[in-house]
C-alpha cells in the first residue's frame, strides 16, 4: 500500500494566511458590543454588527484565496 501520510505541497504557508485571523479575532473583542446605539435601519447594534462580521469574513477569505491561489492549477 501507499504512504498513509498525505503529500504536502511546498509553499502552503503563505504569509497572507495571517489575514484569516481578522474575522476570528474581531468578533471576540467585547468592547465593540458595549453599546446599545447606533441603530441601523431599526436594527440594534448587536444584530447589524453580526451581519457586518459575516461580510468581513467573506471579504477576507476571498482576498486570501485570490492572493494565494496558484496560477495554472486545476
Amino acid at each position: 500500500m501507499g504512504d498513509p501520510t498525505p503529500a504536502r505541497r511546498p509553499g502552503d504557508r503563505s504569509p497572507w494566511n495571517w489575514l484569516l485571523l481578522i474575522p476570528i479575532v474581531l468578533p471576540l473583542i467585547t468592547t465593540f458590543f458595549n453599546a446599545e446605539s447606533p441603530d441601523l435601519l431599526g436594527f440594534p447594534r448587536f444584530y447589524w454588527q453580526q451581519l457586518a462580521y459575516i461580510v468581513v469574513g467573506v471579504c477576507t477569505t476571498t482576498l486570501v484565496y485570490q492572493l494565494t491561489k496558484r496560477r495554472g492549477e486545476g
